[in-house]
């Protein structure tokens, strides 16, 4: 048995893990890299092995860096099954279908470009199309019910507390030789057990081999009051300007998140009333899932309906969710302060940039990120003080107000991933590899483990394998 580390490995972004055994090929994870837009597309189009010589894929969530290539995976000749939790399943059929418009308008874009150089055009990654074609191939599978994924490998889903549907994943790993026999566990992402909607994370205990995230392996949160607090403060202030707060928040998750927070603030009265937009379509299709599966929303959600006779955590007065790209269009016009929230998280692509773009040069305004913002991307560079930045071509000087609320985040900090790690019984655990982190927060967290009595901890690179 082998596993070799493809994406996410002393990086973020592009998740993507091959584990062989018994001549079978399970593929986890399938994520998007996203970074600097000409690496990006070159290593998102080639894998680093044969599509069609995978036989299963099994995915720990819906996020785009964990499940965004999978329809070019299929379109380059993967015909296995894709195993995940039914909400990842309905959730990637709404964002595999979105990215899928993203890279063709990207494409079509770029292309003007290139023929003004006289230079040849490029086809999109992946399109709609491939999208709708990669979807029967999902089998929603529930929590704690193990699955068969090939010969010799089943799968059993343990919630991971990260976005609706989210999972850390055990791969028990059965070798036809030898009769050896492996639990594989992959973290995924881990969530946070105070933050609210969903249920806290779990952590499948027996394992011999630890694949762990650690995304912010190296710093701490604030809590979810100092965020919200945080949240109220900059409204406030932002509205005494009577200026807008324009907050890039990932499609799901923390769209969903955010506008509860928002819901609770006005539901006691401790923000304004004023107009709050929910401006992606995507974020308005994902909320209608995050309705149809109440049985994921943590006792908080519950209480909190409870107390306002019913009132839904995902609607409340003076909300708008837009669909519609003219009325997105009139967003750009309003005179009067006002809350935008709009895809995508990291300010990459999608409705958030052109309300960047016409909102970045007003003093009054206050772009609010609520999530990790990869290096060399839009969102960074503005949470690093860069200006001017480049917007579809364009140079915008930033003179809005521009602040972050980790509080929000969907990852666990290092207290947190130490306290999922402590229950795995370190006298069956072999080894464990530290990935999805960038290098300082990969390093530091490894140590940590080691600190906790994991005696064999590595941060692999990407393209390394490992035999068992």
């Amino acid at each position: 048995m082998r596993i070799t580390f493809h994406g996410a490995a002393q990086e973020v972004t592009g998740s993507m893990y091959l584990i062989e055994i018994n001549g079978r090929r399970i593929l986890m994870e399938c994520g998007m890299y996203q970074g600097r837009r000409a690496v990006a597309y070159d290593r998102n189009l080639h894998f680093p092995f044969d599509p069609k010589t995978v036989d299963a894929l099994v995915l720990s969530h819906a996020h785009i860096d964990h499940s965004g290539n999978t329809p070019n995976l299929v379109k380059q000749g993967f015909k296995g099954r894709i195993l995940c939790t039914a909400a990842t399943r309905n959730l990637c059929a709404y964002m595999l279908l979105d990215s899928g418009h993203i890279q063709e308008n990207d494409v079509e874009y770029l292309n003007k470009d290139r023929a003004r150089k006289n230079q040849l055009p490029v086809e999109p990654l992946y399109t709609q199309a491939d999208a709708e074609a990669a979807m029967p191939l999902f089998a929603g599978v529930g929590f704690r019910q193990p699955s068969t994924v090939t010969d010799g490998a089943a799968v059993t889903f343990y919630n991971a507390g990260h976005i609706l549907g989210s999972a850390s994943v055990a791969l028990d790993l059965t070798e036809a030789a030898t009769g050896k026999h492996w639990r594989l566990v992959f973290s995924g992402d881990i969530g946070r057990k105070d933050m609210p909607i969903l249920w806290p994370p779990e952590t499948p205990e027996d394992a011999d081999l630890l694949i762990m995230e650690s995304t912010y392996g190296d710093r701490l949160h604030g809590t979810a009051d100092e965020a919200r607090k945080k949240l109220q403060d900059v409204i406030r202030a932002t509205v005494r300007r009577r200026g807008k707060v324009i907050i890039p928040a990932f499609a799901v998750g923390r769209t969903q998140e955010i506008v509860y927070a928002l819901n609770e603030l006005e539901a006691g009265g401790d923000i304004p009333r004023l107009q709050v937009f929910v401006d992606s379509p995507l974020a308005v299709n994902v909320t209608e899932v995050f309705r149809l599966h109440p049985e994921e929303w943590d006792e908080e959600v519950r209480a909190f309906m409870a107390a306002g006779r019913g009132r839904n955590p995902f609607d409340f007065s003076r909300l708008e969710y837009v669909r519609d790209a003219g009325r997105s269009k009139q967003l750009n016009f309003l005179t009067e302060s006002a809350i935008i929230i709009s895809a995508s998280g990291m300010a990459e692509s999608g409705r958030i940039l052109h309300h960047l773009k016409n909102n970045l040069e007003n003093a009054d305004n206050t772009v609010v990120f609520v999530g990790y913002q990869a290096e060399n991307t839009l969102g960074r560079r503005l949470l690093d003080g860069v200006s001017p930045v480049r917007i579809f071509g364009e140079e915008y000087d930033v003179r809005a107000q521009v602040t972050a609320i980790d509080g929000y985040s969907a990852h666990a900090d290092q207290v947190e991933l130490l306290e999922w790690a402590q229950p795995c019984d370190r006298s069956r655990l072999q080894r464990t590899f530290v990935v999805h982190g960038e290098q300082p927060s990969a390093f530091t967290f490894a140590e940590k483990l080691r600190g906790t009595g994991m005696t064999d901890v590595a941060v692999p690179e990407r393209g390394q394998t490992v035999e068992f």
